[in-house]
């Protein structure tokens, strides 16, 4: 049997949540096979199986967010033997008030020169052992244990693996905390020992037991729902929403706001994934580098006109041309007279890096939060090459498939507002970069023109741009020219031979 544990596919990540499971229990894979679809501080990401044969076991639910290393699916031979249970351990007779006493983490604290512990035999008398699959029933309970000495000895936390290999001692099952006021019983542990579910402790993984506890919930008081009992995310969030209960089947969805079940004035909603790696990018960014932001309206009208004719070309006909396009090329040329525009400040060398290459950002909005793929050396692009890369990185962005890599390594990044018929706003610049190029809708307006040396007010195709720069190495005349550079582009395309 193999293990496939949760990889780190990003850059430095910690952990992931796992949206949706593509294979189910005894299902054939192949290597590479697509298994499950996570969701990372940056991404949804497919990973395929590193192994080939049957799924023995989903180790983790749907809806579950485990650290980097998590165990999450298990692979091997169906018709392999199962494994067997651990004999169970002869029954000892309760322990005096001495050994009451003493620290079960310790498998020598009993002194004697024997060096066994109590919940252990020497592996040479007794050979090699499974140990029992987690929540078996298991003879011989060693009394007096602590909840706290039960899971050092990894009796009752739930594990990666519902089996472990080659185990130096048997499993044991936890105990009841010591009562207040008086030392816990030499008492067996049987089912019934148990009579409420905040009696004992209860089966989550830690970030589980850390939601509870920022809930201020106690998770015996939650029923589970995922496999053997284990109190899953969904089942936290539903208690604290005032349900108190789940049922057996598959949680459902998380509300929005918008989405507000009858009866109920708020929901909640978990900051998670990539919503809550923009957060923290924006919070970062934003008091750590000093914004200046300007703005600039232009008469766009010729640009429109060349994009026109641009999609009247025959090699243009099978890509979407927009006036992003022209203001993406606009943005590349106007950084030859600033290069100031694509470098950043490091302050940890205390330095400032200018970038002979463009990765050129397009901030996407996408139902999971803000992302911003880049087109890498954009500036080595034909016209009819940065349209199609234009093209694939917005619809990748909005099926919601942007991988890590694809949004790393931004040197410039622009956000296109006017799309929702905004015409213009302060944007944040992306950590590791130096500026941020905002592009407002275009719009029908009087404006007033020069023909012959005469003014006159005529209808144009108008918009605003907002430039926001980190005024610690980008002054005042640099973000205004490279500004201007790009207006003045967009206002007569033909001037782009300028530069």
């Amino acid at each position: 049997m193999s293990e496939f544990k949760l990889p780190d596919v990003g850059e430095g990540l910690t952990e992931a949540e796992i949206v949706a499971w593509k294979v189910k229990v005894g299902d054939v894979v192949a290597i590479n096979d697509i298994i499950v679809e996570i969701e990372t501080a940056k991404s949804l990401v497919e990973l395929p199986s590193p192994f080939a044969g049957t799924v023995l076991d989903l180790m983790v639910p749907e809806g579950e967010t485990v650290p980097v290393g998590t165990p999450i699916i298990s692979i091997g031979d169906a018709s392999a033997a199962p494994a067997e249970a651990a004999p169970a351990a002869p029954a000892t007779p309760a322990p005096t008030q001495a050994e009451m006493e003493i620290d079960l983490s310790n498998p020598r604290a009993s002194g004697g020169g024997e060096g066994e512990s109590l919940v252990g035999r020497n592996k040479a008398e007794r050979g090699a052992v499974r140990r029992a699959r987690r929540g078996a029933p298991t003879a011989g309970v060693a009394a007096g244990a602590t909840a706290a000495n039960a899971q050092a000895q990894g009796a009752f936390e739930p594990g990666p693996s519902p089996v472990v290999e080659g185990s130096d001692e048997p499993a044991v099952p936890a105990t009841s905390a010591v009562p207040a006021g008086g030392r816990a019983q030499a008492t067996a542990l049987v089912p019934d020992a148990v009579t409420s579910p905040s009696e004992a402790r209860a089966l989550a993984k830690p970030p589980v037991r850390k939601l509870a506890k920022d809930l201020g919930i106690d998770l015996g008081t939650v029923t589970p729902s995922g496999p053997n009992g284990t109190v899953t995310r969904a089942d936290v969030e539903a208690h604290a929403a005032g349900s108190g209960t789940t049922s057996s089947a598959p949680a459902a969805p998380a509300t929005t706001s918008y989405d507000v079940p009858a009866g109920r004035r708020e929901t909640r909603e978990p900051i998670k994934g990539v919503r809550k790696m923009m957060a923290q990018a924006m919070v970062g960014s934003a008091f750590t580098a000093p914004h200046v932001t300007e703005w600039i309206t232009v008469d766009v009208t010729r640009t429109m006109e060349f994009v026109d004719r641009l999609k009247a070309r025959r090699e243009f006909r099978d890509v979407k041309v927009s006036p992003l396009l022209v203001l993406s090329r606009a943005v590349m040329l106007a950084m030859k007279r600033t290069p100031e525009i694509n470098s950043f400040w490091d302050e940890a060398a205390q330095e400032v890096v200018y970038k002979r290459y463009v990765n050129l950002g397009i901030a996407a909005a996408t139902p999971r939060g803000l992302v911003v793929p880049n087109v890498k050396d954009a500036q080595d692009l034909s016209l009819l090459e940065l349209a199609g890369a234009l093209n694939q990185l917005t619809a990748t962005a909005r099926e919601g498939k942007t991988q890590p890599a694809e949004m790393s390594g931004g040197t410039f990044t622009i956000t296109n507002v006017g799309v929702f018929g905004v015409d213009a706003g302060t944007p944040i610049i992306n950590p590791g970069e130096s500026a941020i190029l905002c592009f407002g809708a275009v719009r029908k307006q009087p404006w007033v023109v020069s023909n012959g040396g005469e003014d006159e007010l005529a209808i144009r195709q108008i918009t605003t741009l907002a430039l926001s720069f980190d005024h610690r190495h980008i002054d005042g005349e640099k973000g205004s020219r490279f500004l201007a550079d790009v207006a003045g582009i967009l206002e007569d395309p033909a001037s782009a031979l300028l530069f």
